[in-house]
């Protein structure tokens, strides 16, 4: 490094030093403020500015820094005017857009050159939502081909995340497969797609994978192939066991897995200082993965920021001045806001919505009519996804089921959409909202009394008693009721509305037996002219949420949605029922839509007792909820077209393409 200009003209002002070490003591003085600041800056080089673009769409994902496109790789020349490829990101945060046609699929390809499809990236929590494409491409029943590998330097696990364990072609022998008793229920009974052998296959949860260890199916031999994998936890808890064997855990995989990155490792890394001064990291597209510059607004490369050097000087004070009492004044006002606009953001929606609606609105109670009514919640009447139901009475006499919801940590979206949803609806096959509490935290919701429960109680309920078991003719009216109030949701409404968490337990009976769709929280009100619907995240219940809820591969989102929830519901009341007759049936351990597409006369003659009315009923139950569940949402019906297919005659109707069910 060259002196600096100083010396000189200190020497020429300063007597010559008689001893050496005074002369080092005066260059070593001058020379480390110099040094402080680094070495100094090389001539600044340009970039071009579309290689670094602040968002590109890929599908319906915005890629905005610190991930990049692998089309906006380019080249820079560094300090030694050297040629090197960058990029405008951090190292294997790459993403490629793919094309099929003309829909785009945003992919990464992780360590290991293990191909990933984006799912959701937010830059505001620091995370990516991840699939693997062969599972996703796969459908149902896919295997699992290899653990998860990623670089913990830019890329890390969550604690949203949970491990679900494979344990491929175990057992194999020549003669047949012998199973331990204790171990049946872990085994997947879907039609698995893979060369693992002719052995059994197995899925663990994190709960239960101490069963694999106890017959040791880690050891070498027991299996072909073991790869435990990442998945939301929250998708994980809502998938039961019995769904997860038959294929469900496919449902659990397309979800995906959470990832978070950290912005820059330390305060004081390069990296760190270009982002304070509102510039980008450029790093080197190879191995080294080094830092190669600052990429400014103003087509500029800066070392290691965006600052010039004499602002850098006079930030430096102002910010250590400043900083601590700006700091704590800020960190104050900002958790005062926060708990101000969290206690008061809901009210004026609210407000709004009854102002609006006039003398339509659903009565409003207080807090303390709610605890009246019910006598303090003395009788409970179930636990739904978002709170507790009790029974009550009004003060007329008349009996009420009135759902606690619990205390949100967000802005109450569910309590909103519910309250809306229901009171813009009129139909005998919609439950009735009769009132709402609202309440600074407290939020209720009371609806008429449904005397019979929901549907989950009579058609799948493991009891093998008289009182629990509906005919076959009540099923297929509670079938043509749901299906009557769906079609009015979906176009007879004033404001068409997409329920997306049609299942057994919301759907609620009265004293005829008379189904009534219930529980709105996940409810998606939209325009009638509109056929697509734009939804923050993936929404409903493991085993009925359609695959172009968590996918856009799959298509877009409509009411077709809801009609592929209300199919899987059909064939689990027809499966449920005849499971209860004949629990030792062939279709008992298979994947119930795909052995009824192969057995469908016999089944409908032998659940209907050789009754002909009856084996007509069945039939139609079956083939409509085949045609409901096609993976793509144009080979759906409409809920009027299934409608019209239950009133009508089975001899119209044909069953739809098998290669559609895989």
């Amino acid at each position: 490094m060259s002196p600096p200009r100083l010396l000189p003209a200190m020497s020429a002002r300063l007597p010559v030093p008689r001893f050496p070490f005074i002369l080092l003591f005066v260059f070593l003085a001058v020379q480390a403020p110099a040094s402080s600041h680094g070495d100094p800056a090389p001539p600044l080089t340009t970039y071009d500015a579309s290689m670094c673009p602040e968002s590109s769409m890929c599908g319906n994902v915005s890629i905005k820094y610190p991930f990049y496109l692998s089309s906006t790789i380019g080249d820079i020349a560094d300090y030694s005017y050297n040629t090197t490829l960058y990029s405008c990101g951090y190292t294997d945060l790459m993403i490629s857009c793919q094309y099929e046609g003309p829909k785009e699929t945003p992919v990464i390809f992780l360590r290991g050159h293990h191909q990933y499809t984006v799912l959701n990236i937010s830059y505001d929590s620091n995370t990516i939502i991840l699939a693997e494409s062969d599972v996703l491409a796969a459908g149902s029943c896919p295997a699992v081909h290899h653990d998860l590998s990623f670089d913990k330097l830019w890329l890390n696990n969550t604690s949203s995340n949970d491990n679900l364990t494979f344990y491929f072609g175990c057992y194999a022998s020549s003669g047949p497969v012998e199973v331990p008793p204790d171990l049946g229920k872990y085994r997947i009974d879907c039609n698995l797609k893979g060369p693992f052998g002719d052995g059994a296959s197995f899925v663990f949860t994190p709960d239960d994978h101490v069963k694999a260890q106890e017959h040791e199916l880690d050891q070498d031999g027991h299996c072909s192939e073991v790869v435990s994998v990442p998945v939301r936890s929250e998708f994980l808890m809502a998938s039961n066991r019995s769904m997860l064997v038959m294929g469900g855990y496919a449902e659990v995989l397309w979800y995906g897995f959470e990832l978070e990155w950290y912005p820059t490792p330390t305060p004081t890394d390069q990296c760190h200082l270009c982002e304070q001064s509102k510039g980008k990291c450029a790093y080197g597209h190879n191995q080294k993965r080094e830092f190669l510059g600052c990429l400014c607004s103003n087509s500029k490369v800066g070392h290691p920021d965006c600052r010039s050097r004499r602002s850098k000087k006079v930030q430096k004070g102002v910010i250590i001045g400043v900083s601590a009492a700006a700091g704590l004044g800020v960190l104050a006002a900002a958790a005062i806001l926060f708990i101000m606009r969290k206690r008061k953001k809901n009210e004026p929606r609210i407000e709004s919505f009854l102002q609006k609606n006039g003398k339509l609105h659903p009565k409003r109670h207080t807090y303390a009519d709610v605890k009246r009514m019910t006598k303090s919640f003395a009788v409970k009447l179930g636990q739904g996804g978002f709170g507790a139901v009790y029974k009550g009475n009004l003060s007329n006499g008349s009996q009420v089921a009135v759902k606690m919801l619990k205390d949100t940590k967000g802005d109450g979206e569910e309590f909103i959409n519910e309250v809306v949803s229901i009171s813009r609806t009129s139909h005998v096959n919609i439950v009735t909202l009769l009132g709402f509490c609202l309440e600074g935290s407290k939020r209720a919701l009371i609806y008429e009394y449904m005397p019979n429960g929901s549907l989950e109680r009579y058609a799948f309920s493991t009891s093998m008693s008289s009182e629990n078991s509906l005919s076959w003719e009540k099923l297929f009216d509670i079938a043509i009721g749901i299906a009557r109030g769906l079609e009015y949701l979906h176009r007879g409404c004033n404001t068409r509305i997409v329920h997306f968490d049609i299942k057994p337990h919301n759907i609620l009976l009265d004293q005829y037996f008379c189904p009534k769709i219930s529980d709105f929280g996940l409810a998606k009100l939209c325009l009638n002219k509109e056929s697509a619907i734009s939804i923050g995240g993936a929404r409903g219940t493991i085993g009925y949420i359609a695959p172009e809820v968590f996918s856009k591969q799959f298509g877009t989102v409509s009411t077709k949605s809801d009609v592929y929830s209300y199919g899987m519901m059909v064939l689990e009341m027809v499966g449920a029922r005849d499971k209860k007759v004949n629990a030792d049936s062939e279709s008992s351990s298979q994947y119930f839509p795909q052995w009824i597409y192969e057995h469908l006369d016999d089944y409908c003659i032998s659940a209907s007792e050789i009754n002909g009315e009856i084996t007509e009923l069945v039939r139609k139950m079956i083939v409509v909820g085949l045609w409901c569940i096609q993976v793509i949402p144009t080979g759906r019906p409409t809920m009027t077209r299934v409608v019209e297919m239950l009133e009508g005659s089975t001899s119209n109707l044909e069953l739809p393409p098998k290669v559609l069910l895989s």
